[in-house]
């Protein structure tokens, strides 16, 4: 994994090209489908938490968001001074304990080398409660072992969650942002 120096530079550079500066469209539209207000959720890579934003202004109070990096932390606290600052987690997620009933993935699978994959979807698996589930995108263009973000395939994915999760939906995303359009697979899977 890339150390916190590395992530924390690119956000006081502002290198940040995977942010698009609000929640995904995706992510939105399940949001919205929630009727359970008190779940709680994990948000592990959050960046800078534009899904947490959303979910705070509809009045979800569970949210947790989880980064290695301090600066998207505080600057997610800045720009939403009404967000309990005891859910926001300097940490990383490898380390990190709890028991979830959702974890969101957006843009952090990609960013992790793919060797440290299976660790990932174990970790899931062991922070969501019985039952939980994981929800969010993953990247369906060509890997790279050199940089993130990383890539993938279904194929490859499945490989990872199979043994762990039961899929509710796993597909194309049909309505992913314009510029990402026929590269994201949504993914909604619940714990074996």
């Amino acid at each position: 994994m890339e150390p916190v120096a590395d992530w924390e530079q690119r956000y006081q550079n502002e290198d940040t090209g995977w942010d698009i500066r609000s929640i995904s469209t995706p992510l939105k539209e399940y949001f919205d489908q929630l009727s359970d207000k008190g779940i709680k959720i994990l948000i592990p890579g959050c960046g800078n938490g534009h899904e947490a934003a959303y979910l705070h202004q509809q009045g979800f109070s569970n949210v947790f968001l989880l980064d290695l990096a301090p600066s998207p932390l505080s600057n997610f606290l800045k720009e939403n001074p009404t967000f309990p600052k005891e859910h926001l987690i300097e940490d990383n997620f490898f380390n990190h304990s709890g028991e979830y009933d959702l974890i969101v993935e957006q843009t952090f699978f990609c960013a992790i080398h793919p060797e440290h994959r299976q660790a990932y979807a174990e970790k899931v698996h062991e922070l969501l409660k019985p039952k939980g589930k994981l929800m969010g995108l993953l990247w369906s263009v060509e890997l790279n072992e050199k940089h993130p973000p990383f890539g993938g395939s279904k194929e490859e994915y499945h490989n990872y969650f199979d043994p762990l999760f039961n899929f509710v939906h796993f597909g194309n995303s049909y309505n992913s942002i314009q510029p990402r359009s026929g590269r994201e697979l949504f993914l909604l899977a619940e714990k074996k």
